[in-house]
């Protein structure tokens, strides 16, 4: 299946999950399609729900999805800026992509967001105590070259159209505020960051969020679909014993690749696991022969 690739790259992204969860998805959804930890929005734009909620606590996604949505960026705006942005990239390198980070820091514009989403370390979005974002440049000073900006472009083209006739909102807001009005008729898909893993993506989590948010998902009127990691090389997910385990859930796993880390050998694989309130099946998940590689992932994410 051809996966729509969404304008903003960020740690964890369910890219290549994609086949997985929506082979698990009981389609169409009656009511709302709701996701409270959106990200880069890949899943739910990949189900083309007539109505749907993606919120998030990350306010930059969300404005630039919103401002997306709105028509206020279009995809002809995004090529003019990140052609001109990268000319001044390729002529200065780091120290203009360090003077955008910065203009972006106290100006917060949704286009500086994504020229630094598209250009920064391993595409990280990190943002410090104070909400700064921090992550370094790629040292790539020909990042934006014509067909890169080019798939940028399209991705934000793409992303209009999906949205286009459809009632979605952009919500920045806690899982909580989120699933706190959910109608049984919704369907709730769900990507929180990986308890007991390196989660400095835009706020922290805790263990008193990640138990609020097993109990609010154990309580919902209506189906769910929830994204977490099941094990590694070195260790394994307790929930999933502990939580997921018990009558009245189920859950399937599938390989999947962890690419965020300063060299590939830190990069490693991992088992996600899906976890539903209705029955799902390993069947519905795509078969592979061994490991996604190194360099299948690199192509997979040059978007």
């Amino acid at each position: 299946m051809k996966v729509i690739v969404p304008p903003v790259k960020c740690q964890g992204i369910k890219t290549k999950l994609i086949p997985a969860i929506l082979g698990n998805v009981p389609m169409p959804v009656a009511g709302r399609w709701i996701e409270p930890f959106c990200g880069s929005g890949v899943v739910g734009l990949n189900i083309h729900a007539n109505r749907a909620t993606l919120a998030d606590s990350n306010r930059h996604i969300i404005e630039l999805y919103q401002a997306i949505r709105d028509g206020v960026i279009t995809s002809y705006m995004v090529r003019t800026f990140l052609e001109r942005e990268g000319r001044r990239l390729e002529q200065d390198g780091e120290q203009y992509y360090m003077e955008v980070r910065t203009r972006f820091n106290e100006f917060c514009n949704p286009l500086d967001f994504l020229f630094l989403n598209r250009s920064c370390f391993n595409g990280i979005i990190r943002f410090n105590s104070k909400g700064k974002f921090n992550v370094p440049f790629c040292h790539k000073p020909d990042r934006f070259a014509s067909a890169y900006v080019t798939k940028i472009v399209n991705q934000v083209k793409t992303f209009a159209e999906v949205l286009r006739g459809r009632d979605w909102e952009f919500k920045v807001q806690s899982f909580r505020e989120t699933l706190g009005n959910v109608q049984p008729e919704d369907f709730v898909y769900v990507d929180p960051p990986y308890a007991g893993r390196h989660v400095d993506y835009y706020n922290s989590w805790t263990d008193v969020d990640e138990r609020d948010l097993i109990s609010t998902l154990k309580n919902l009127p209506c189906r769910f679909l929830l994204s977490t990691w099941h094990s590694n090389k070195y260790r394994s997910n307790p929930a999933i014993q502990e939580v997921w385990s018990q009558p009245g859930f189920h859950f399937v796993t599938v390989e999947h690749f962890y690419h965020v880390g300063s060299t590939e050998v830190l990069r490693n694989s991992m088992t996600e696991a899906l976890v539903a309130n209705y029955p799902i099946s390993q069947a519905n998940v795509p078969p592979r022969n061994g490991l996604v590689t190194y360099t299948e992932l690199q192509q997979a994410l040059q978007f």
